[in-house]
């Protein structure tokens, strides 16, 4: 991959060279302590599952990565957190340890905003939404949040505008038909399929120009 950096060959070590983090691809608990070190507070970590889903069949990451999940780092002290939108407990913030064990079997992408942003609004923001449900139904700016929603409503400028906008959300294939599993998911609920509705999803969001993916962490 063009924006991907290789692993430099000597003692499986992962430094900082001009501001970049490089990869490497087997690294122990302490090599992936090194690299979490080198994190900073609001970096995105983006989630591309080792199997496809209903999400990846409907959107697209950077370099075509089928990117499905969305989380924002934060590091306390010596702490090293995650606040994320799971399905499993809603927003919530757990060790950075805790999200990699969970996503072992998957790529993790490290992303870093390229525009200027207030990190201690966006993490005020994050954090006033743990304990929010997640929303399973995917609804633009209501009570329940899910992964990349979170991210949007958390990023903001040094004047509280939000660093992200909304699209028009997609539940299409690539021949724009909306797929057997999206239109059986909405309808189980009584729902109309919110096509074109206001909202994100974590793959458009590692394509934005204001993202710049750093590296694979895992």
């Amino acid at each position: 991959m063009k924006r991907m950096l290789d692993c430099l060959s000597f003692a499986w070590r992962c430094l900082l060279v001009a501001g970049l983090l490089l990869y490497c691809p087997m690294l122990t608990k302490a090599q992936m302590a090194q690299v979490a070190d080198s994190l900073q507070s609001c970096d995105l970590l983006f989630v591309a599952p080792a199997k496809g889903n209903a999400i990846t069949e409907v959107t697209t990451g950077f370099e075509e990565m089928p990117i499905d999940h969305v989380a924002i780092y934060y590091k306390i002290g010596k702490e090293r957190k995650v606040v994320e939108a799971w399905p499993d407990g809603g927003v919530q913030m757990v060790s950075l340890e805790m999200f990699l064990e969970r996503n072992k079997e998957d790529a993790v992408y490290l992303g870093r905003l390229t525009k200027p942003f207030s990190k201690r609004l966006t993490l005020r923001n994050a954090l006033q939404y743990v304990g929010r449900p997640y929303d399973d139904v995917f609804l633009y700016d209501n009570r329940a949040i899910y992964c990349s929603e979170l991210v949007q409503f958390s990023y903001v400028d040094d004047n509280g505008k939000r660093i992200f906008d909304a699209i028009p959300m997609s539940f299409h294939d690539s021949e724009g038909h909306i797929t057997a599993y999206w239109l059986d998911f909405y309808k189980k609920r009584g729902m109309e399929v919110p096509e074109g509705q206001p909202g994100t999803n974590p793959g458009e969001m590692s394509r934005r120009t204001d993202v710049r993916i750093v590296c694979r962490l895992q």
